[in-house]
């Protein structure tokens, strides 16, 4: 049984320091039942909050021990190689190391820092990731039951997933199938309701499309045609005074003017000559000649460019101006409408259509949908009825075992009914109602947990039902902080037998104040407070022999010399021994 529950995962090592009152601290754990006592005060709850880090809960300054900077916890797991744990760890980043044992098993190093600020930090097999990761693995790892857990339990929806979980794992296939059925209705059921209660929006938003796609369709914009025609009104508007510029820029250059004034071709042409003439007696005017017959044939070029440009401007008239600002003027008020720039109307127009053909397509798609959600439908109601009937059957038999655990754990007469009503409206988890009777003896009306159960009889039920879901669904790991609160006695020596009955197929971490429960361990750590006057710091200790006997006395009588203690003390831990050999 040992080498089942190391196969499915143990913590073997926690290592503390710097949290609330521990300095620096090493819990050794490892398979089988661990007791965690200690003085009031001490630190028992910070190996919880250590595992709560570890097991991405929520960081707080305040964990911080006092004029320390930070608070760090590692945790040391043996995890299967091959496991869903694994393949997160390794999807983070992170590596499992191997271990002597062989291939089968690895060693996982969880750790997380937190600053006196609150910041935190979150390593995974060697490598930084998000401290989601750590709440990830740490539902795969560890469950944790406190005094919060007892509240929730009094919850519907806490008893129903407790009984979920004891169906069994047919009845999970059969709750993934209906979880999947029930979205993609619930999807084409709003889609459905969405396309109806908007149906005359719709049908105003096509209409308004249509319009808009005539309107720009008539007018055909096309891109930048705007700018274009800006620069065209321009040229248009300014006509006269660009053809003065233009024949007084060419009469300067080339003159057909007959009143004796050289132009510049005239005067670079007899330039040139001059120059050709006597070029013949020094090389060094052979540049310059060719540079300034450039400049006579630039300048000629330039004269027939003008030419062109005003035989241009000839045929431009007043008509066309006309043409072009009307033209402006219609586009502009598309802009206004469907812009706010005529690039945003021709996008607009582009969309518009596929817009306009989905929503003329709307009574086909809900005619589609309304079929699609009635065959859906008829999907769900009938898992829904396979999870009722799966329910009902699982309500009877978890019953029947919770109130035989209930019946060891000195809670004799008391029953627990388990109820599964079905109802009429269809939800995420199928359509029935979950609820937790307790009958408190013979011939007693069962009552609902939260109105008819104390807190230790509810720490009793609690461990009932993780006991018999246990031999269904085996956790790696349970942590129960002050599980035995508001019980003593025979009482409290059958929590210790109904929890070392749970560690034979599950790692078992209790914090307790109890000896009765303490004595069940196959391990016992005790948190110890050493103050100073100032600042009380605690360390742990794993106990054997007569230390061990030594704070089961503590516990039982608050001394830990007392001979009757210490004599009560070896007598519950061979009554311990002899129950855990049977």
């Amino acid at each position: 049984m040992k080498e089942a529950v190391v196969a499915r995962g143990v913590i073997d090592e926690i290592t503390i320091r710097d949290l609330g009152v521990i300095a620096d601290a090493v819990l050794p754990l490892g398979p089988g039942f661990t007791a965690v006592t200690g003085e009031t005060g001490a630190g028992k709850t910070m190996v919880v909050q250590a595992l709560g880090l570890l097991m991405g809960e929520r960081a707080v300054a305040g964990q911080v021990r006092v004029g320390s900077a930070q608070s760090w916890v590692e945790g040391r797991w043996r995890v299967p190689m091959t496991s869903a744990v694994a393949d997160r760890v390794r999807d983070a980043g992170g590596e499992i190391d191997d271990l002597p044992e062989g291939a089968a098993l690895g060693e996982l190093i969880l750790s997380r820092s937190v600053s006196g600020e609150g910041r935190s930090r979150a390593i995974v097999g060697g490598r930084s990731a998000p401290v989601g990761v750590l709440g990830e693995l740490g539902e795969r790892l560890v469950v944790v039951h406190g005094q919060s857990d007892q509240l929730r339990l009094r919850s519907s929806t806490a008893q129903r997933l407790a009984l979920d979980r004891f169906a069994g794992h047919g009845f999970a296939e059969v709750f993934e199938n209906y979880s999947e059925a029930f979205r993609a209705w619930h999807e084409l059921q709003n889609e459905l309701e969405l396309l109806v209660s908007q149906r005359d929006e719709r049908i105003r938003e096509a209409d308004a499309l249509r319009v808009a796609v005539d309107e720009i369709d008539a007018l055909a914009p096309q891109p930048a045609e705007d700018v274009t025609l800006a620069e065209r009104a321009s040229r248009l508007t300014n006509l006269e005074d660009l053809r003065m510029a233009a024949a007084a820029a060419r009469e300067a250059i080339s003159s057909d003017e007959l009143d004796g004034r050289p132009d510049t071709v005239s005067l670079l042409d007899g330039a040139l000559r001059q120059l050709e003439r006597v070029r013949s007696h020094d090389a060094a005017l052979d540049v310059i000649v060719e540079s300034l017959a450039s400049a006579s044939f630039l300048v000629a070029e330039i004269s027939t460019q003008l030419s062109s440009y005003l035989a241009e401007l000839d045929t431009d008239g007043g008509a066309e101006l006309d043409d072009v600002q009307e033209r402006r003027a219609e586009l502009s008020v598309l802009a206004r409408k469907y812009g706010p720039t005529l690039d945003d109307v021709i996008e607009y127009f582009a969309a518009a259509g596929p817009r306009l053909l989905e929503l003329d397509n709307d009574s086909d798609r809900i005619e589609e949908l309304t079929d699609a959600v009635a065959e859906r439908a008829a999907i769900v109601d009938a898992l829904a009825t396979d999870l009722t009937t799966a329910r009902a059957e699982a309500a009877v038999r978890l019953s029947d075992l919770v109130s035989a655990e209930l019946a060891a754990l000195a809670m004799g007469g008391s029953r627990l009914v388990v109820e599964s009503v079905e109802g009429d409206e269809l939800t995420s988890s199928g359509r029935d109602t979950v609820q937790f009777l307790l009958a408190a003896h013979e011939g007693a009306e069962p009552r609902p947990l939260g109105k008819g159960a104390s807190g230790g009889e509810l720490s009793r039920i609690m461990l009932a039902i993780e006991v018999v879901l246990a031999a269904t669904d085996p956790v790696p790991t349970f942590v129960f902080d002050e599980v035995d609160a508001g019980v003593g006695g025979a009482s409290a020596i059958e929590i210790g037998r109904r929890l070392a009955r749970l560690a034979e197929g599950s790692q078992v971490i209790v914090v307790t104040h109890l000896a009765q429960v303490a004595a069940f361990a196959t391990n016992h750590l005790s948190v110890v407070k050493d103050s100073d006057g100032a600042v009380t710091e605690s360390s742990v200790q794993q106990l054997h022999g007569e230390a061990r006997v030594a704070e089961m006395a503590r516990l039982l009588s608050g001394l830990p010399d007392s001979e009757s203690g210490l004599a009560h003390a070896r007598e519950l831990i061979e009554l311990a021994a002899r129950a855990n050999q049977s």
